[in-house]
């Protein structure tokens, strides 16, 4: 019973973990510096997941674990405005954006949402399971 605990709970760190990488490309949707102030736009990243054996490893069950949080290598998406203080090109009116579709990354994140929605069900479940089951040998 508590594996199923166990596995809901890693579950809901991926996830949260995964909706602070989306959260992190909205608010950088307009970067067009890097840290160091160098035109370089905000590289958007995404989350990679893995299982983890040593959660549940009971009759071929397993948690999830976030493997690595990796950075996308997309090509800029080039806008032209006039007066820009980061214009770029000839006439210094191209100003590169980062790549980060926002329907996509709302997509995203309502799928990071649901997910967490679900984990916290079966943990709610189990909750209730082990109450009834002191319950009835109580």
């Amino acid at each position: 019973m508590f594996t199923a605990l166990d596995i809901s709970t890693s579950a809901l760190v991926a996830q949260r973990t995964r909706f602070n990488v989306i959260s992190n490309n909205l608010a950088n949707i307009s970067t067009t510096r890097n840290e160091k102030g160098e035109l370089e736009p905000y590289q958007p990243r995404h989350v990679v997941f893995q299982t983890d054996e040593t959660i549940g490893a009971e009759r071929g069950t397993a948690g999830v674990r976030v493997a690595a949080v990796e950075t996308a290598d997309l090509e800029p998406l080039w806008h032209t405005i006039s007066g820009h203080p980061d214009g770029q090109g000839p006439n210094k009116d191209q100003v590169a954006f980062p790549n980060i579709k926002m329907m996509t990354e709302f997509t995203n994140a309502l799928e990071a949402s649901r997910a967490y929605e679900a984990n916290l069900g079966v943990v709610d479940i189990t909750k209730d399971l082990a109450n009834q089951t002191l319950r009835i040998l109580a």
